[in-house]
């Protein structure tokens, strides 16, 4: 990798547009699992906590069946009445039914208290567990993209990597820190009342049975079809993001040519397929739920059936019965949340598969150490993924010192040619080499050291201008960030409010775009590499500023090898070789004065640009 990541990476590679992969189900949970590390103590806690508050939750089943054969067996005794009023027990009696009421009262109490406790202790161990794990793997996504560089990224839609650093995340989190309590305790309900069911009775546990194949048949229904639809709802969500993001930074383009009409309906499209992606979603979870209410009927209209019979033959107490039907009924909620929260499961799921996508893309190895020398690219060609053509058999040999210089129209291949020189892009066909080590083999931290370009889309980082520089060479004194502000001729950062510590960005101090191409210019002196590819790095500056950052850029550049692809025919002036470029090929080579005189395409060029 260039020194592009640490210096202003940009585009120009003008292939087609998609969307990042997506990871498989298994690898998405291995890396998980690897992201957990350190936090899976936590994990097991979340886990027991969740198993104490299910076996809690059985107290309350058991001692309502228990008190309802106490007070039946009460009222069985008495002469007063066949059906005793709580109300009037002997609660004086140590071992009246009153007694034992207040018991069963007090054990209830007990259990919700001890449910209530797991439930604090879980959300707590769970949090410590979350949070660290879905920041690792948003820090793992943004170091991947970062390390894949621009050249593969611009093949994506913009709002791609934003929603998967951004929307999917945040799903990511809010499932870890909402959903996966509910589904641990869900889960654990699910068994624990189950087997609490069949304690009570075999035969009414068989009973209870009848909902597995009856759940089972949703599942079957419900799993092939929830997973295509929500990669597909996170998928809409992600165009969406990119239309907005693309409407919001090209509003001033979309003004000048009074273009909004047809982005605010791609935009309005986006969206609505998204809305409707939604409602879909919904109206498919109703139709699960619809299934499992028919379940629960059924079911529990079998088990009461059941348990009259038994009572009715002698076999069971009704407090038994009892005590069966809330166990069934305890399922009904857990269930159903379980299915109901399977969307979000599954949302989490699609999201975190979008994550991996991009932490498992491939970084090609780069094992060799650059010894400098020249650029020498032979037999260069190169077709992007979509099958767009951007370059022919390009050959090319820059010397020690040498400056070259790159003309053409839009679309000519000289951003591809750009990248492919610094390393960015691995080309189709041919090889780049510098000093004889290919670029694309060499090891990153040495083509750092050699390589630095810097792109027309020149960033600047929300914090101080000292930081910024830094970015360059992080252990920079003050005099060395100064040494290279004044190669850049950026005079104008003494005059901020305070110098090298004045913070810059959208909260900050705010830079117009010559000033940005100056920081730009001064990480390249900062970083001090071999050689320097400028893709139309002064282009943004206007007519006034034009001729300082030309001055600039010269100063940088001087005693550096260097390839500049120039917006301005006024900055191939001054190199040393000009090369003139046409549908992806070297069609002219020279000087300035050589090609103004062989009266071809840069002597047009030179023409129109110089007026003679």
């Amino acid at each position: 990798m260039s020194r592009y990541a640490a210096a202003d990476s940009g585009s120009g590679a003008g292939h087609g547009a998609g969307t990042l992969p997506l990871a498989r189900p298994a690898d998405s949970f291995r890396m998980l699992w690897r992201h957990t590390r350190g936090q899976r103590g936590f994990v097991v806690l979340v886990g027991i906590t969740g198993l104490v508050a299910a076996v809690a939750g059985l107290v309350a089943p058991v001692v309502i069946g228990w008190l309802v054969d106490v007070l039946l067996a009460a009222g069985e005794g008495g002469a007063a009445a066949p059906s005793p009023d709580p109300a009037s027990l002997d609660s004086a009696s140590p071992s009246g039914p009153g007694t034992a009421l207040w018991w069963a009262a007090a054990a209830v109490a007990g259990a919700g208290l001890v449910a209530a406790a797991c439930a604090w202790a879980g959300q707590a161990w769970l949090a410590r567990a979350a949070e660290p794990t879905v920041a690792g793997l948003r820090e793992a996504v943004m170091d991947r993209a970062l390390r894949i560089g621009s050249a593969r990224l611009d093949g994506t839609e913009t709002g791609d990597l934003v929603s998967r650093v951004a929307e999917d995340a945040r799903e990511v989190s809010q499932a870890a820190s909402t959903v996966i309590p509910l589904v641990v305790q869900s889960l654990f309900t699910v068994l624990v009342s189950g087997a609490g069911l069949a304690v009570v009775d075999w035969r009414l546990g068989l009973v209870g049975l009848l909902a597995v194949p009856m759940y089972w048949t949703t599942l079957r229904w419900y799993l092939p079809r929830s997973e295509p639809i929500y990669r597909q709802e996170r998928a809409a969500f992600g165009t969406r993001a990119s239309r907005l993001l693309g409407g919001i930074t090209g509003a001033r383009t979309l003004r000048a040519y009074d273009a909004q009409g047809p982005e605010l309906e791609r935009i309005h499209a986006a969206s609505a397929q998204a809305r409707d992606l939604s409602i879909e979603v919904f109206g498919f979870l109703t139709r699960a739920f619809s299934r499992n209410n028919r379940a629960e009927a059924v079911v529990l209209a079998a088990l009461l059936g059941a348990g009259y019979l038994l009572v009715a033959g002698g076999y069971l107490t009704a407090g038994a019965v009892t005590t069966a039907a809330l166990l069934f009924h305890r399922l009904f909620n857990p269930i159903g949340a379980l299915v109901g929260m399977f969307d979000q499961v599954q949302s989490a799921g699609a999201s975190l598969a979008r994550m991996v996508g991009v932490i498992d893309l491939p970084v090609p190895e780069r094992l060799e150490r650059l010894r400098g020398g020249p650029l020498e690219l032979a037999g260069i060609s190169h077709t992007y993924d979509d099958g767009t053509p951007a370059l022919h058999d390009v050959h090319l040999a820059i010397g020690p010192g040498e400056v070259v210089a790159v003309v053409g129209t839009t679309g000519a291949g000289k951003s591809t040619l750009a990248q492919i020189a610094a390393g960015m892009v691995a080309p189709s066909v041919g090889t780049a080499r510098l000093g004889g080590v290919e670029l694309t083999a060499a090891d990153p931290v040495s083509l750092r050291e050699h390589v630095t370009m810097v792109s027309q889309e020149v960033h600047g980082f929300a914090t101080t201008v000292a930081e910024n520089l830094r970015v360059a060479r992080p252990g920079a004194s003050v005099e060395d960030l100064q040494a290279a502000l004044a190669t850049a001729g950026a005079d104008w950062v003494a005059q901020l409010p305070h110098g090298l510590d004045t913070e810059v960005g959208e909260d900050g101090h705010r830079l117009d775009p010559m000033q940005l191409q100056m920081l730009a210019l001064a990480r390249v002196a900062l970083a001090n590499p071999q050689l320097v590819v400028l893709d139309e790095a002064t282009a943004e500056a206007s007519s006034a500023g034009a001729r300082r950052l030309d001055v600039a850029a010269a100063k940088v550049l001087a005693g550096r090898s260097a390839l500049v692809v120039a917006h301005r025919l006024s900055q191939a002036v001054s190199a040393d070789r000009i090369l003139v470029m046409e549908d992806g090929r070297i069609v002219e080579s020279g000087t300035h004065e050589q090609l103004r005189a062989a009266g071809g395409r840069y002597a047009a060029l030179s023409r129109a640009w110089f007026g003679a």
